[in-house]
């Protein structure tokens, strides 16, 4: 393996690559790291971190773990890329002056192989510490592709799987993770409990949310002439990340961290009032002095905010998705989602018509992919379903949970 340290002064200004490539920031990465040592010490002591969609020149995971390899105790780091031609933009890719200065270069390779990064507990360049510059390359036999037999090798040697995968990969990514049976960190987008395969995980405590940046906006860098929208490009400015010559920066609002290492804030019991105090003093008008509303097709109640959970019901709750942000596995158990798919359904409607507030008339399907509520009029100035005659409203998916009784 090379024996060459890495540089950050040797970073390239000329790459362009597809637009699912967004890089975590640094703060992000170390605020979700320290709430797991603060739950665990120990969490990377002597473990082997391997993070398999990262480029020391550009992710930021590789340099933070480089940096404070020490610090955390870890046993080896490895890091792996993907090579220029397996990317749609990869035309655009230009050499560092990191590989290019380095005595393993080779031209013919440089865009077809991908890259491996290492660094174990040796000094390479002899000055008494161990960290980012004396971290080793060398090229892959392929692409560097997560999913082929040499990257899939080096995740069964780790210990811990930690990155920001390409989004359009993600869901094949989780199932390659969840094969491994590794601990990780990864970060992706919240909506993804609303597939029937990512939910089991989350239902079945396999996979739940990070400590960290799940109420908040996560700014990302992205590369050069990459199409950024100028609304977020200006929130993510306000929240100090301004263009420089490397990266523009975005703000996704639906990204999160999902992970299987344990952490503090997931045993913090939610502070709730009973049923009949929220009735009377929610802040929440559509809970305050009219109750809960029943769903038609699930056995719950509709709870609009998380905050307005009863604390002594204990029947079926319909609760939003952002109470996975909260979720405490000790206080309540995640039984099912209002999905067309649901395994607790009681109802479906067929012939659906979409009523529009103009009058207009639509035949949909919607009305199965979320909890409905049955009225004795149609709604004014709303949109509304007609099934059969009867009227109906949904909402936004609700994730079905119970109140956990202490024994």
């Amino acid at each position: 393996m090379t024996s060459t340290g890495f540089n950050n002064s040797h970073l390239s200004t000329a790459r362009r690559v597809k637009q699912d490539e967004f890089y975590t920031q640094w703060a992000d990465i170390e605020s979700e790291i320290n709430a797991y040592r603060e739950y665990d010490p120990d969490v990377f002591r002597d473990k082997v971190v391997l993070c398999p969609c990262d480029d020391p020149e550009w992710s930021n995971f590789a340099k933070y773990f480089a940096l404070n390899f020490t610090t955390l105790g870890l046993k080896k780091l490895i890091s792996t890329s993907y090579a220029p031609d397996s990317n749609p933009a990869g035309s655009f890719y230009a050499p560092t002056l990191f590989e290019t200065e380095d005595e393993h270069f080779d031209p013919s390779r440089t865009r077809v192989n991908g890259k491996k990064f290492v660094l174990e507990r040796e000094d390479h360049n002899g000055d008494g510490v161990i960290n980012i510059d004396d971290l080793q390359w060398e090229y892959l036999e392929g692409d560097g592709d997560f999913r082929s037999a040499e990257v899939t090798a080096l995740r069964d040697e780790a210990d811990v799987i930690i990155t920001n995968p390409p989004f359009s990969m993600f869901r094949a990514f989780i199932a390659w993770l969840i094969e491994s049976n590794k601990k990780f960190s990864v970060i992706g987008s919240d909506a993804a409990v609303t597939t029937k395969d990512f939910f089991a995980l989350v239902r079945s405590n396999t996979i739940w949310k990070g400590a960290t940046g799940n109420t908040s906006d996560m700014v990302f860098g992205v590369p050069k002439g990459m199409a950024v929208d100028p609304k977020d490009a200006a929130k993510a400015k306000r929240l100090g990340y301004a263009p420089n010559d490397l990266h523009n920066f975005t703000r996704l609002g639906n990204s999160c961290w999902w992970t299987n290492l344990d952490h503090g804030r997931r045993h913090e019991p939610m502070q709730l009032m009973s049923m009949e105090d929220n009735i009377k003093f929610s802040k929440h008008k559509v809970v305050r002095g009219k109750g809960y509303r029943t769903m038609d097709n699930f056995d719950a109640i509709d709870v609009p905010r998380t905050d307005a959970i009863p604390s002594d019901y204990d029947g079926l709750m319909g609760v939003p998705i952002s109470f996975l942000d909260r979720y405490n596995p000790d206080q309540f158990e995640i039984v099912s989602l209002t999905q067309t798919w649901s395994d607790i359904s009681t109802k479906t409607y067929p012939g659906q018509t979409l009523v529009k507030p103009d009058g207009s008339r639509k035949k949909v399907g919607a009305l199965n992919s979320g909890p409905a509520f049955k009225l004795d009029s149609p709604p004014d100035g709303e949109p509304y379903y007609e099934v059969d005659g009867e009227y109906y409203v949904s909402s936004f998916k609700r994730v079905l949970i119970k109140r956990k009784v202490a024994k």
